[in-house]
């Protein structure tokens, strides 16, 4: 039985990740959860499956969960910041599983790792923003960090068993969301709207406006050079419209291995709780007969600026990855609300690089700084 506290279980991952705990109770027990404000689902969490602890981002709506939560539940309500950082590091707990969307999950993941967890990581901005200090901090303290995006389970899985000191080159695979084939010309209009329409994955609206620009993927590939320790130039992006091949690894005597399966996030996070074991699902199983063709093609960077913008931060180094998230979260959500256009989001990326001042080996303190800086600029600049 592992002990599980989840960072984020209203959102999408969260939501999953129970999931696979409701269908493996004998495997898992959850001890804690948290959310932002959505406290009316979290409750409905808390009924089912009784944790110790619950944590509210948002301090009134802790408040109010307190006196909705019935008298036979037994249960320590957090909040705020603090509450995420103890709950991720009870002593009891054996495996972080972060699902928050964003920088937020920097902090609580932190204190998880000086504690010597597990994390069953699918918050990928934690590395994007401090890759080198959460890695470094990974290694000292003996916590595994265990991927749960499905690119980097698919590679997390293909390096099982192999010397990483052989590997050639990661090839991450991308769906290419929903504007797939389509010029820049075409774009400048699109709606949020148009942009959540993605063709293969269930998400939330972050992570579907990313994957609308490719700035997911360029995340992604941030996140894999820190995970998997290899240089940006190493790391391939391919566009594969059917999202069946997951992620593939190419070795130095030529041999490419793939991680293949229906599009479900459960498989990768089921992967993470139950690693280094493999255990049954209910999950599709994956028919070759449906499928005619797998296509794969290169993604076309004069559309989709993000990924370049991406690769060149790691060019850069330093704090430029850093710069570049916190630019991209304040840019979707003004996308979503509908107060800037699609095109705005890389034109104020690109702005906000030219503008930081990078710093080659930060410390936490720094990072939230130039986190916090970044997210003046854009309002200011837009």
């Amino acid at each position: 039985m592992k002990n599980i506290s989840i960072l984020g279980s209203t959102g999408s991952v969260g939501k999953q990740t129970l999931d696979v705990v409701r269908e493996h109770r004998d495997e898992f027990k959850i001890i804690a959860i948290s959310a932002n404000s959505n406290i009316n689902l979290l409750l409905d969490q808390i009924k089912e499956f009784r944790p110790k602890y619950v944590a509210v981002f948002d301090k009134n709506s802790a408040n109010k969960l307190k006196g909705m939560i019935p008298s036979d539940i037994n249960i320590e309500v957090l909040a705020g910041m603090e509450g995420l950082e103890i709950i991720s590091s009870l002593d009891e707990v054996d495996i972080l599983l972060t699902a928050v969307v964003g920088m937020i999950g920097l902090i609580p993941t932190l204190a998880a790792i000086r504690k010597g967890k597990t994390i069953a990581l699918a918050n990928k901005e934690t590395l994007v923003t401090a890759g080198k200090l959460v890695m470094k901090e990974a290694k000292i303290y003996g916590s595994k960090i265990i991927p749960v995006d499905s690119e980097h389970s698919a590679i997390f899985q293909c390096l099982n068993g192999e010397n990483n000191r052989k590997l050639e080159k990661l090839i991450l695979t991308a769906s290419g969301g929903p504007f797939r084939g389509k010029k820049k010309e075409e774009l400048l209009n699109m709606t949020q709207r148009e942009a959540l329409k993605h063709p293969n994955w269930s998400m939330g609206k972050k992570i579907s406006i990313d994957s609308s620009t490719l700035m997911n993927k360029g995340l992604e590939v941030i996140e894999a050079k820190w995970l998997f320790d290899v240089d940006y130039k190493d790391i391939d992006v391919v566009i594969h419209p059917q999202s069946i091949v997951h992620s593939m690894v190419q070795f130095i005597d030529s041999s490419i291995i793939a991680q293949m399966g229906c599009p479900d996030m459960r498989l990768p996070i089921q992967y993470a709780l139950s690693f280094p074991n493999r255990i049954d699902s209910s999950f599709e199983r994956l028919d070759f007969s449906k499928f005619s063709t797998l296509t794969f093609e290169k993604p076309d960077l004069e559309t989709f600026p993000c990924l370049k913008l991406a690769y060149e931060c790691l060019k850069m180094g330093g704090t430029y990855s850093a710069a570049l998230n916190s630019a991209n979260e304040v840019l979707v959500n003004e996308f979503l609300n509908d107060t800037i256009k699609f095109y705005d989001i890389p034109y104020y990326i690109e702005k906000t690089l030219e503008a930081h001042n990078s710093i080659d080996n930060p410390t936490l303190e720094e990072i939230l700084d130039i986190d916090r800086w970044a997210r003046e600029f854009i309002k200011k600049s837009i």
